[in-house]
């Protein structure tokens, strides 16, 4: 078996991986990276045709927003990926041209490749964690990984070789199901006549000879209660100051929880919500299957809050802004490179009360990037005594909501599934290390940390 890294390994973005064994070659995700005019995995044209089928963890972009150029190099399979996840992707398409183009740049693919996508939907083929045959030589299994509605993890048998991605897996949702990832029977669901020597009962233990592991937030070991305690404090201290306080997300996942998290938190403050964002819910509703038994009870109730003001036009924004009380507003774009998100921090710095808080991935060169490096470098100066006189910038804070995977996360992983080889994904090289060593230091072995163009055999 070999596993060839086209993107995801090293970094925080472009998910890729080509998995090779014995004549069979599967695709597991295929996304970009928002770095300049966008950066795409290291796609090998030649061998695009000759794949058997490419799986979809999840919609983000930095899984799915490469997928068209696969059928603009030739490709004709299909896209095995859940129903919820082929909702959501237009609108990622749209934000993605969108951020291009924003770039001066071009895609490198047409409307014509995003049409031809030919999607097969794996959780209406198959129930979760059962065997699905794909292939003579091919089997999957699939799970929820508590990420984003329709967010899976993936087990695939390739002639008796088992392979795990875990995609972008979280078990502290308070919002999402999870199941927790264990190896079905090797010879559940086989056809009559099969090969039951080749993969039997006593082949469950140990089984998997490869697992690539979502490990994005390195050697950090706390739990998502601690991160929210925190995130409440902050977010208290800055409403205490007057003015709104600014939490840019992305149009699903942390955004949904986050607000229903702020109802609770803050139940006499004000939310105003971009309407993509409340719409959302409307979808997580339509597919109660990926939600916690009480999500929905919750979804209701927070949908005829009064406290909550959803806004579409800038009017309509301007309106809710312009209120004199304390809010937390919600704008559907968490690295805040739309220009409706550069508005709200535009009016915080006019006004000249307020805050913005971040709490996930943050790409170089982002406009929220920048301005938490800027606000880091202001607090410095003012730290050394050389920020006196000049006038106060927006406050930009920090902290991480848990939608990945801390080396806790990981132990616990490497514990259940007992992969012979395991390579670490979803960061960047440096921090990678760093959890590799930590891992060796507790007894794990044989785990990987690669950059994009390396190979695994």
């Amino acid at each position: 078996m070999q596993a060839t890294v086209w993107g995801g390994a090293g970094e925080h973005g472009r998910s890729c991986y080509l998995i090779e064994h014995q004549g069979t070659r599967v695709l597991l995700d295929c996304g970009v990276k928002k770095e300049g005019e966008g950066e795409y995995p290291l796609i090998d044209p030649l061998l695009i045709s000759k794949l058997d089928a490419v799986f979809l963890s999840h919609a983000h972009e930095d899984h799915s927003m490469a997928i068209p150029m696969l059928y603009q190099m030739g490709y004709q399979g299909k896209v095995w990926t859940t129903r919820a996840t082929s909702r959501q992707l237009p609108a990622y398409f749209t934000a993605w041209k969108q951020y291009v183009a924003s770039q001066q740049a071009k895609l490198p693919y047409e409307d014509e490749h995003i049409e031809a996508i030919d999607y097969a939907y794996i959780d209406e083929a198959a129930s979760a964690c059962e065997w699905l045959v794909i292939t003579p030589a091919l089997r999957v299994c699939w799970g929820r990984s508590g990420h984003l509605a329709g967010s899976i993890w993936l087990l695939l048998d390739i002639e008796g070789s088992v392979v795990f991605f875990s995609g972008d897996f979280t078990t502290e949702s308070s919002l999402l199901a999870v199941d927790w990832p264990e190896l079905p029977p090797l010879h559940q669901g086989l056809p009559d006549g099969a090969d039951r020597d080749r993969q039997s009962d006593t082949d469950v233990q140990g089984g998997i000879q490869l697992s690539i592991i979502d490990a994005a937030y390195g050697t950090d070991a706390e739990a998502q209660a601690e991160k929210l305690d925190k995130l409440q404090l902050l977010i208290q201290a800055a409403l205490a100051e007057g003015g709104m306080v600014l939490l840019p997300v992305p149009v699903y996942g942390r955004g949904q929880e986050l607000l229903l998290w702020a109802s609770v938190a803050f139940p006499d403050t004000r939310l105003i919500v971009e309407k993509e964002i409340a719409q959302a819910f409307e979808q997580l509703l339509q597919e109660p299957d990926w939600l916690q038994e009480e999500a929905v009870g919750r979804i209701a109730q927070f949908l005829k809050d009064p406290k909550v003001v959803v806004v579409e036009t800038k009017e309509q924004r301007e309106q809710a802004a312009a209120t004199t009380s304390s809010s937390l507003v919600f704008t559907n774009d968490g690295m805040m490179q739309s220009a409706k998100s550069q508005w709200y921090y535009e009016h915080l710095s006019q006004q000249g009360r307020g805050s913005v808080i971040l709490t996930g991935h943050l790409a170089k060169g982002s406009f929220a990037k920048q301005l938490l490096q800027a606000a880091q470098s202001k607090m410095q100066e003012t730290d050394a005594g050389l920020c006196e006189g000049k006038r106060a910038v927006v406050p930009v804070h920090f902290l991480r909501f848990k939608v990945h995977q801390g080396v806790a996360d990981v132990r616990a992983m490497l514990d259940a599934i007992n992969s012979e080889q395991t390579l670490l994904v979803h960061a960047n090289k440096q921090i990678t290390d760093a959890v590799c060593v930590q891992l060796e230091m507790n007894g794990y072995r044989n785990i990987y940390s690669l950059t994009a163009g390396d190979t695994l055999s």
